[in-house]
């Protein structure tokens, strides 16, 4: 198949419809999106169909882009993605891109699972409580990534140089990474995918480039996911995440 047969159909698997033609204001920039998206760079690499919309609605999350994250939330479905799986891909991103950016891209998420007959609130898949989310993240955050976290802030003023460290383990690892929903090898890709959109905090994707690889991920899946956020983060922020993971990667 040439490109414009594989858009039409990845893009009829995704959303159940047809590509663009001539349909609208703009089809010549529909066109070659679509047929970039959906006939090429969804088609290189190892990953399926399920993952690579896992990590769009990741990077759609993280660039606040509502409109195209409700009409990707439609395509996890369509993939046979549970709204679980996807409710937790948008939890992951809070401790990186803030509470009120995780809210709204919660609100869109679920726009879309009412409007499917999805009833809310979906299952609760905490694991941990007030008593031992500290040592459930440590167990979870030592393993990947040792106590570097820790040793670098120690210069922090009285309190805070114990207190940030341990936000870090007790919210990104205890009260998110701990949570039923999600092994914990697709929530490190996806924590890479979320630094590398977020720009300007390559210092973090190549910790968790290093982390997500001990969680299990290959260089080549790493790459993959990086290379199919591409198209939503933009070419800058890919080589970026590329460049400062090269050593990394290259093992």
């Amino acid at each position: 198949m040439d490109r414009t047969e594989r858009t039409k159909e990845k893009f009829k698997r995704l959303f159940g419809g047809a590509p663009t033609e001539n349909e609208g204001t703009d089809p010549e920039f529909m066109r070659i999106l679509q047929r970039f998206i959906f006939g090429e760079v969804s088609y290189e690499g190892s990953l399926d169909d399920k993952l690579r919309e896992l990590i769009t609605v990741t990077v759609l999350t993280v660039n606040q882009t509502l409109p195209q994250l409700k009409a990707h939330v439609g395509a996890c479905l369509n993939t046979g993605l549970t709204p679980t799986e996807i409710r937790e891909a948008v939890y992951r991103c809070a401790p990186f891109i803030g509470f009120p950016k995780t809210l709204n891209a919660i609100a869109a998420m679920n726009e879309v699972f009412a409007s499917k007959g999805i009833e809310l609130p979906l299952e609760d898949c905490g694991t941990v409580g007030e008593e031992d989310r500290r040592e459930a993240g440590a167990a979870i955050q030592q393993p990947l990534y040792g106590n570097e976290i820790a040793s670098a802030y120690a210069w922090l003023p009285e309190g805070f140089g114990k207190s940030v460290p341990l936000w870090l383990t007790e919210l990104c690892f205890g009260d998110f990474a701990s949570r039923k929903g999600m092994d914990g090898k697709t929530g490190e890709l996806l924590t890479v995918v979320m630094l590398a959109a977020m720009g300007g905090a390559e210092k973090q994707v190549r910790a968790h480039v290093a982390g997500a690889m001990k969680a299990g991920n290959s260089a080549e899946e790493i790459v993959c996911a990086l290379a199919h956020a591409m198209p939503y983060m933009g070419i800058p922020r890919l080589f970026n995440a590329l460049n400062c993971s090269k050593d990394v990667l290259e093992g």
